[in-house]
This record gives structure tokens, sequence and C-alpha cells, in this order.
């Protein structure tokens, strides 16, 4: 029997070990921390071995196969170990992928990838096709996979972390959304590597797969002269340029069929109609859109679904009006271009609550935003110096907090009737938080608590 390695007991770990426990793998899961409660019950009821708050490397180094959680990074000296052994080290996409006899959606980007996936689901089910959603956002695609393979097909979200450990693996149709400053501390702080790492949605595309793109983005042109790939390829952008099939023209958004007949027969809506509002999700929508036109789905569901869209939780959600503040929490904007795009689709005057484990932020990119739009700012996290040292020219109220319902309260004694306050971070929450989602659920209860 083959033994498979999994190490990284959260979703997407706990997910692959069962998926190979189903597929006759002799499985063995190692953490370096402690693994949640939740996790930990569903290896014991069935009876995969689980060791926690550390890895037994002579163990680790007998695997057939190892599958990596996508926070371990390729640096770390066991990882090292094991590909100098020959061992093959894969991430949990590429292991569902080999049992899956769905055809796959993939969307990465720096920003919008949840938004997008979720709203492509949602045309797609509204649309009557059997698909999943799975990856970065809701069950991992190995859990899908084990539970049957219920579905014909898959729109997944995928980190650029999760494609570093693809390689067979390839997505029927692609998305890249935009490539901006993110993660570059696992970059060797190299933007085209971290660009590079996201090109990799578009590997092993054959002449009848689509890959989606922004044109607008310049480091996503930059690096897709880098790479040749064989797939259809579809443009989306505000301007209305050569070779796009979706773009912004009057106020509308024009979203073309996808072929040779563009220009005839396209959905035709206002900007206003949109259900998703600020320019970012102008991107998005056109991504949607031209997935659903190359899945046939028909005009008037497209129209409906871009329309009616629920938009996901920690991002840009507004959370509750206090004697006439409005707080809104966009905790899921752990890098300087979403924060970029949420401080962008304000029309009040802000008080920024911006803070956490900095991953290499260059902050220039802000400055002009946070002079037209900040009244004041709250720093939340343990070490704020570089969040002075960037704002504090341009923002006289600054004021430092280690927690959140100091935070809230901070920024509700700065704020006054019509403004408007804005938990995005730019900044991942590992400082102070489990993750965006704790922050962002901790956030809506201190407001509530007001």
């Amino acid at each position: 029997m083959k033994k498979l390695v999994v190490l990284g007991a959260g979703e997407s770990g706990v997910g692959a070990a069962l998926l190979a426990q189903q597929k006759g793998w002799e499985v063995w899961v190692s953490d370096a921390g402690k693994v949640k409660e939740e996790y930990k019950n569903v290896l014991s009821h069935h009876g995969i071995s689980l060791e926690e708050e550390g890895h037994s490397e002579e163990v680790v180094l007998q695997a057939d196969e190892v599958v990596k959680s996508p926070g371990i990074p390729d640096h770390v000296p066991l990882v090292k170990k094991l590909v100098e052994k020959g061992i093959p080290v894969i991430g949990e996409l590429e292991f569902a992928g080999r049992y899956t006899k769905a055809k796959c959606i993939g969307i990465t980007g720096s920003n919008g990838k949840t938004t997008t996936t979720m709203l492509i689901h949602h045309i797609l089910k509204r649309a009557g096709l059997n698909v999943g959603m799975a990856g970065n956002v809701g069950d991992s695609f190995a859990k899908v996979v084990a539970e049957g393979d219920p579905y014909e097909w898959m729109v997944l979200e995928i980190s650029s972390f999760q494609l570093d450990g693809m390689f067979e693996f390839k997505c029927d149709i692609a998305i890249l959304l935009n490539i901006t400053e993110d993660h570059l501390d696992r970059y060797e702080y190299d933007l085209m590597k971290y660009a590079r790492s996201k090109m990799r949605i578009t590997q092993n595309q054959k002449a009848d797969d689509w890959f989606i793109y922004n044109m607008d983005d310049p480091v996503t042109a930059e690096v897709m002269k880098t790479i040749s790939s064989e797939a259809r390829k579809a443009a989306f952008s505000l301007n209305e340029t050569k070779g796009t099939v979706a773009h912004i023209n009057d106020n509308q958004i024009i979203i073309n069929p996808p072929d040779a007949n563009r220009d005839i027969n396209p959905i035709t809506m206002t900007i206003q109609e949109l259900a998703l509002q600020g320019k970012h999700n102008l991107y998005n929508s056109m991504a949607s859109g031209i997935a659903a036109r190359i899945m046939e789905v028909r005009k008037d569901i497209i129209r409906e679904c871009l329309t009616d869209f629920q938009n996901v939780e920690h991002r840009l959600e507004l959370v509750n009006e206090v004697y006439g503040i409005s707080f809104i929490n966009d905790s899921k904007a752990t890098n300087v271009n979403s924060t970029w795009y949420a401080l962008e689709s304000m029309s009040a005057p802000v008080v920024w609550i911006v803070g956490g484990v900095d991953k290499g932020n260059d902050y220039e990119q802000l400055k002009e935003m946070v002079t037209k739009k900040v009244k004041a700012i709250v720093c939340l996290g343990k070490d704020n110096k570089k969040l002075h040292e960037a704002f504090g020219d341009l923002v006289e109220n600054i004021v430092d907090t280690d927690n959140m319902r100091d935070a809230v309260l901070a920024a509700y004694k700065s704020g006054l009737k019509g403004d408007a306050v804005l938990l995005s971070p730019a900044c991942a929450s590992f400082d102070l938080f489990e993750d965006y989602e704790d922050r962002g659920r901790q956030f809506k209860e201190s407001v509530r608590n007001l």
C-alpha cells in the first residue's frame, strides 16, 4: 500500500486525507501547530493517524508522496529534504484533480477571487447546471471529490500558494483577474516570480480551453509575454479596446459572445443595475459574464444574476449604522491593492481601521486615496510603525490599538454622523486573529456591542 503524508491538518489537508484513504492510500497527517477540534474529530472518526505540534521527520521522509498545505512555504527545511530525496510534494487541488471527472473553472488574482468564484457559481446554478464550488472558498476540492464527485462542473477559487502545488492539473476555463503586490514575502520580494505563479492557472490548457484575463492590468500584460498558452483568450477592460470580449462604454457594461460572432447579440446593462458596485467589481462582473457566455448560459439569466447577487461576507459588508455612522467590514482586504479599491468606492468621509501582519506592503500607492478620503486612522496591530511613517504627515488623527474592541471604540469616537468606519486592513491577520474571518467576525461583534 502506498503511503501518503499530509502536512497541515486544516481544511485542505483533512480533505486530502479523507480522499486518499478512500482511494486506498495509507494516510498519515502531521501538523506543526495545534489542530482545531473539528478537524481532529473528523480524522479520528475515519481512523486517520494524526500528529500535532511538530513533524516526525523520519516518518514524513518515508512517504511515497506528500500533500502540503498551501500555508507551508517551499523553503522550509522539511520540504527541501523531501524534494532532495525525490519525494513528490504536491497541493491538495492537484491531488483531488486526479480523482474527479468534473470540468473546472479556476479563478485566481490578487483581488476579487472569492467574489468572482461565488458570482460564477451563482449564475451557473441559476442556469440549472450541475455545479459545485470549492478551493479557497467553502469546502476543500478534495473533500467534495471524496463525498462522491457529484458535480459536472466545479468553480474553484485558487490562490498563488495552491497554484504552486499544481503540476498536472488543468482548468477548462482559467480566469486571471489581476496581479498586484501581495504575498511577496513568499516570492523573495520579486513581483514577477509572484506573477509567474499566478500564470500557472493556464498550465496544461489545450486549444479548446479558455483563458479569461484583465487587459487593463499591466503586470498581467508583462507576464503574458513570457508564457505561451494554447488556450483561446477572452479579455475584459474598462475601455472599448480592440480584442476585448467585455468592456464598459458610456456607463454601460457590454459582454459579447467570446467567439467569432463578437459584437452580435451582446449583453448590455447599465453600471447602476449591477449588484456589485465599485470599479473593482466591474472587473469581477465582466469576468463572470464572459465565463457564463462561454458556457452558453442564456443572456436573461446572466443579466438577472449580475443584478441580484449577494456579495461575500467580509468584503465591503455593511454591518450597521450607529448614530449615523456606517460601519463597513472589509476584513478580506489583506493587501494594499484591495484596500485601494475599498477606499475608492467610499463616498463618505472615512475613519480607516488598518494594520496587522505586513507582507512587504508598499503604502505609496494608497497615499493619494488616503489624502482624498480618510479623516482619521485607527491602527490595529502589534507593530504599527510603518503605518505611522506612511500616513503620519497626511492624517492628523492616528490612534494605536491592539484589539478589535478598542479599535472599533476609537473609530466610533473619531467619527461624526454621515461618516463611514471602514475596516480594510491591507495586511494579514495572524498577529491578533486566527484569520481574516475571525477578524471580520470580531469587528461585527464589537460594532453591535457599541
